[in-house]
């Protein structure tokens, strides 16, 4: 067992035992469960944020600026960006300078500029799935084409990038590759060697990486993240790192993330499409908010690594009960579990049918993040201790009725 798992989350500073109830305060995972499940009698546990508390120190923060009264127009202050920096030097090893860094609401809209940017209509645009859902919806909106590189899966359940299928889709019109790092919802931390491969494809081809890395804090040991655009010299030429506090500190309210592009011609290339939309610099609270974070995350964060694999182990412990029913790999990352369930012989529709009805869960069908997720579901782990016990007795209950007399392996 490895350092992080034995360290017990009492001897720290935070527990994550309870959190604040999220009913009645416009929580998009409560407000719709009844669209999107038919009902609200399902805990829910789809959207990729956390029912955990957001740190006692980015509120504090945000309290201490609100006893100034006036919230008007403010730039992203140096401060919050240089923390951010530091915190990217330390915690992965990669360095960005400040003229480099530009503010963005989200990922996904930092990706919508990425493809007006690096290619034009009618273009390819490379997408890994299965994989979180804006990759390829966006790619649609903008009326690019979509060069569908799905990953491989080997019978242990480990994901893998298909080099030898991208090598044979590239074409003289490819020119982006959306990489998701680490992976939303398979899991994977890529390694170098995987990287480096991705990396000299796309220097062969002068194709434009925009890498998604907004869950690259949370990472399992012993797996280490490690940014596209320090690979090499030539990596941070052609890459355009998104991050941001939103997922590691549960912040994603306060729609504020931010985009590293170190090569100027890409920058200006990606200017001019971010200032026609106006991103402007985000709102007052978001700044101080994203400088607190990143300047006093750290204990937090491991004392939340800790209780999230610890989640993952009541799940898993559940799923080895019934491997003729649903089978999980632990993430290498995230706190989001890809659950393979093409064991139980349900269509995608009775799949859900089954969770929503027979467990009272909601969550994520796997077919919605493309074809290759047929058969999954995703279930998002971040939520308290006592959530979590609710949420694996729900399953529980309902495989058990479902596979009565039915006995494991």
């Amino acid at each position: 067992m490895n350092k992080q798992l034995m360290a017990s989350s009492q001897t720290l500073r935070y527990t994550f035992d309870i959190s604040a109830p999220r009913e009645n305060t416009n929580a998009e995972k409560y407000t719709l469960r009844e669209k999107l499940f038919g009902t609200d009698n399902v805990l829910p546990v789809w959207v990729a944020d956390m029912d955990i508390d957001t740190p006692d120190f980015v509120l504090e923060a945000v309290k201490k600026r609100l006893l100034h009264p006036i919230i008007g127009y403010e730039d992203v202050p140096a401060s919050a960006y240089e923390a951010q920096i530091r915190w990217m030097k330390k915690e992965h090893g990669v360095d960005f300078s400040l003229e480099e860094m530009l503010h963005s609401h989200s990922v996904v809209a930092s990706m919508s500029v990425a493809i007006e940017a690096f290619s034009k209509a009618g273009e390819k645009v490379i997408v890994q799935t299965p994989v979180y859902p804006p990759f390829f919806q966006s790619v649609h909106a903008h009326q690019r084409k979509i060069l569908k590189n799905p990953l491989k899966q080997s019978a242990c359940g480990k994901y893998v990038f298909d080099i030898e299928d991208l090598k044979s889709k590239i074409d003289q019109s490819t020119k982006l590759l959306l990489l998701c790092s680490p992976h939303n919802p398979v899991g994977r931390v890529w390694s170098r060697d995987e990287l480096e491969e991705i990396l000299e494809v796309c220097l062969e081809h002068n194709i434009v990486v925009f890498s998604d890395e907004i869950h690259s804090d949370l990472v399992y040991e012993p797996n280490k993240h490690i940014p596209f655009a320090s690979l090499s010299q030539k990596a941070r030429n052609i890459t355009v790192t998104a991050m941001g506090v939103g997922k590691t500190f549960n912040m994603a309210g306060f729609a504020m993330s931010s985009v590293a592009i170190p090569n100027k011609a890409l920058r200006d290339r990606f200017l001019e499409v971010y200032k026609r939309v106006h991103f402007a610099q985000g709102n007052v609270l978001s700044h101080v908010a994203f400088e607190a974070a990143y300047t006093d995350g750290k204990e937090w964060l491991a004392a939340l690594k800790i209780h999230l694999m610890q989640n993952f182990r009541m799940l898993e412990k559940l799923c080895a009960k019934f491997p003729h029913a649903i089978q999980v790999t632990q993430p290498q990352a995230t706190y989001l579990a890809w659950l393979d369930c093409r064991r139980m012989g349900l269509s995608n529709k009775e799949l859900k049918g089954f969770f929503v009805t027979e467990a009272k869960l909601g969550l994520n069908m796997g077919l919605s993040f493309a074809k290759e997720g047929s058969g999954f579901m995703r279930l998002n782990f971040a939520i308290s201790s006592a959530k979590m016990l609710e949420v694996v007795e729900h399953l529980e209950f309902a495989l058990q009725k479902r596979f009565e007399g039915s006995k494991a392996c």
